[in-house]
């Protein structure tokens, strides 16, 4: 019970995108297509769950023995930064359209708040490897269900009439903010 929890928490209740505002950029960025999207869900779901399963390692058998927790961020940053680069590679190999519909946004991964804010997370919560693990898998199932209905959005945005001043990004933030309106009427739900 207690991992059903922090699963309808993390993609629901505090949807990480939603509730926390945390990986902004590739959601604005990528959401035009939802191929794209579905793209970029993959990628921050493998390096999102493999960030959390190295940085916990680090901080619990590196940092805290040692007693310098005050390297967390800058470790967790070349982490994440060392898995993007070896997803980037594997994806160049493995599907290269896909990486090339990825484009500039891949290296946005690098600087993704929400991989860093759930490594560090897991963290302050508490939580042990196990739960760390779903938890990271959980936050990245929130942010692919965010990014894909958004981009969904964004394409029928693109077929219907919308006024002029409200094309592109305007009607894009009004629709991220009833989308956040939206899930923020989940609280309450799981505590």
């Amino acid at each position: 019970m207690e991992y059903i929890s922090i699963i309808i928490s993390a993609v629901f209740v505090n949807n990480i995108v939603f509730t926390q505002f945390l990986g902004l950029c590739p959601f604005l960025g990528v959401s035009n297509r939802l191929s794209t999207a579905i793209g970029m869900s993959g990628a921050v779901l493998f390096v999102m769950t493999l960030a959390t399963i190295v940085t916990y390692l680090i901080q619990t058998y590196i940092l805290v023995p040692l007693e310098i927790g005050f390297l967390q961020t800058v470790s967790y940053i070349l982490v994440i930064a060392a898995l993007v680069q070896m997803v980037e590679i594997i994806m160049k190999k493995v599907s290269p359209q896909l990486y090339q519909a990825l484009g500039v946004y891949l290296p946005l991964i690098t600087t993704n708040c929400a991989i860093l804010g759930v490594a560090i997370l897991v963290i302050q919560k508490d939580l042990n490897l196990v739960q760390s693990v779903v938890f990271a898998i959980a936050n990245a199932l929130g942010f692919a269900l965010a990014l894909i209905i958004f981009s969904g959005l964004r394409e029928h945005l693109d077929i219907i009439d919308v006024p002029e001043g409200m094309r592109g990004v305007p009607i894009a933030l009004v629709m991220a903010g009833l989308l956040s309106l939206i899930f923020m009427g989940f609280a309450g739900i799981v505590s």
